[in-house]
């Protein structure tokens, strides 16, 4: 397979008209090899527009949706990023190229091994993968930016209070079958902005509440 040709055709004919037009991202996403955080059965597929199953039952998300989340969060060289589901990984890659540092946490202890693997593999060296359930503890400190790599019912409190005065989060919102992305900025003690980006659907994150159903 010519895996080249294949990143190129990615980029052209599904990130680009996916409204990523942000030079510095799609730079990065010819760079960093996403064949490689794919599992062996599914490398033919790895630029396809797909979600690629993961171990554990978890899925990696669509390039597109991806690239997207990484343009809108905009994460500069100097931050402190937080994501929660760190997956196969290559989402990670990304933010680590694009941060003074990362944490990554993954619920799995299977899937944060392998990430870990393939993230030393591609010298991606400022990243730490942590296997932690977010919905329960997080690490310490304050961060300048958070991804949610999966979606949530509603953005975790928790989370919130973990941004920095300026900071953002950003997260898949809702419920399926139409989900919004959503960029918060923190412009307070326990004030925030609210910018609704793009429809889409992701996986859930495990282990956080769900929305409330309603009985008739």
């Amino acid at each position: 397979m010519d895996f080249e040709r294949a990143r190129f055709n990615m980029i052209e004919q599904q990130i680009r008209p996916w409204d990523v037009l942000d030079q510095d991202v799609l730079d990065l996403l010819g760079a960093v090899k996403r064949e490689d955080f794919v599992p062996t059965a599914y490398r033919s597929l790895a630029f396809t527009d797909m979600d690629i199953p993961l171990p554990c039952g978890e899925n990696m998300l669509s390039p597109k949706l991806e690239a997207r989340m990484l343009q809108e969060l905009a994460v500069r060289k100097h931050e402190w990023v937080l994501e929660v589901g760190t997956g196969s990984g290559y989402g990670t890659a990304l933010l680590g190229h694009r941060c003074a540092h990362a944490v990554s946490l993954e619920i799995h202890p299977e899937l944060a091994e392998l990430a870990q693997h393939k993230l030393r593999q591609a010298a991606v060296t400022n990243v730490t993968v942590r296997c932690m359930d977010a919905s329960k503890e997080l690490p310490p400190g304050e961060f300048d930016a958070i991804m949610l790599s999966g979606s949530v019912a509603q953005i975790p409190e928790a989370l919130l209070a973990r941004l920095k005065p300026g900071g953002r989060l950003l997260a898949i919102v809702g419920d399926a079958p139409m989900m919004r992305a959503q960029l918060l900025t923190r412009t307070g003690p326990k004030e925030s902005k609210v910018v609704d980006l793009f429809d889409t659907v992701a996986p859930r994150l495990h282990g956080f509440p769900e929305s409330p159903r309603f009985h008739f």
